[in-house]
C-alpha cells in the first residue's frame, strides 16, 4: 500500500480514459452547475428588480372644455345606436400594482351606452369604462 503523500499514486489511472456512461446522457453544464445551487439565496429579486422597471403613463387630467366635448360625442353615439356607428376610443387603464397605467385604443361597432353600469359596449365585447376615455373619433 502507497502513503497518500506519494506524489505517484495515481499513476496507475491518470492516463485512462474518461467514462461514458451508456444508459445515462451527460448532464448540460446548466444542469450541473444548478445542483450545486438548490435555492436561490435572493428570492423574488429578480422579479422585484423588473417589476420596478417597468414604466407606466401618467394619466391625463382632462380640462372642462375636453370633458365637454366627450360628453357631446357620447350624447351623439347614444342617439345613434340604432345604426351601430363606428368609434375608435383611447382610455386610461389603471396599473394594478403601482401608480400610473396604460392607454388602451380599441375601434369598432358601438354595441350599446350603458349610463347605469358606466360602461361602452363594443359589438366584439370589448367594455370600455366611461369615467376612463379620454379620447373618442367617431366614424
Amino acid at each position: 500500500m502507497q502513503k497518500t503523500d506519494d506524489p505517484h499514486r495515481y499513476d496507475d489511472i491518470i492516463h485512462l480514459p474518461h467514462h461514458v456512461s451508456p444508459t445515462h446522457p451527460p448532464m448540460s453544464m446548466r444542469d450541473r452547475a444548478a445542483q450545486f445551487a438548490p435555492f436561490s439565496a435572493l428570492s423574488g429579486h429578480s422579479a422585484a428588480i423588473r417589476e420596478t422597471a417597468r414604466l407606466t403613463d401618467r394619466r391625463m387630467d382632462l380640462d372642462e372644455s375636453e370633458l365637454e366635448l366627450l360628453s357631446e360625442k357620447l350624447m351623439l353615439l347614444q342617439e345613434r345606436l340604432d345604426d351601430r356607428p363606428s368609434a375608435e376610443f383611447t382610455w386610461f387603464v389603471p396599473d394594478p400594482r403601482k401608480q400610473g397605467g396604460s392607454y388602451m385604443t380599441c375601434s369598432g361597432r358601438v354595441k350599446k351606452i350603458l349610463p347605469s353600469e358606466n360602461v361602452i359596449v363594443m359589438e366584439e365585447g370589448q367594455r370600455i369604462p366611461m369615467d376612463e376615455v379620454v379620447h373618442i373619433q367617431i366614424t
